[in-house]
């Protein structure tokens, strides 16, 4: 597996991404989804087989917060450290920001998984998080 920063996506690339894992709403909005992967912070893709295998992309002005706004893995990829992978690249390319926030389902699976690469819950800090969509 190869990671590489993406300056540049394709937009079918990215509706087959986010069609694959579920994520219909981002599709629902194609040029809402492209202009936020070109006003990112970071975007970062890993390759298997010159084949896109997964993303990630923060926002965030990288010294104060870095906010990880998508980890996505295409599902034949998924469960083979991918995302993980794409996380520890993600966090070694902002070693001294103040705090990587992210925001993900409440799930067992995916408190498991961002707690395995370091995160905390907020909760588990005295924060809250709030939205408004």
């Amino acid at each position: 597996m190869i990671i590489r920063e993406l300056t540049t996506i394709e937009l079918d690339v990215l509706l087959d991404l986010y069609n694959s894992v579920g994520w219909t709403n981002y599709t629902r909005a194609p040029e809402m989804l492209l202009k936020a992967y070109e006003n990112s912070l970071l975007t970062l893709g890993a390759y298997v087989d010159d084949k896109l295998a997964g993303i990630i992309r923060a926002v965030g002005d990288g010294f104060s917060v870095v906010f990880i706004q998508d980890v996505l893995v295409f599902p034949e990829y998924q469960r083979k450290g991918i995302g993980t992978e794409l996380l520890h690249e993600l966090m070694n390319r902002f070693p001294d920001v103040y705090q990587m926030e992210l925001m993900t389902d409440n799930t067992s699976k995916t408190v498991s998984f961002y707690q395995s690469v370091g995160f905390v819950k907020a909760d588990d800090m005295g924060c809250c998080a709030f939205m408004k969509m």
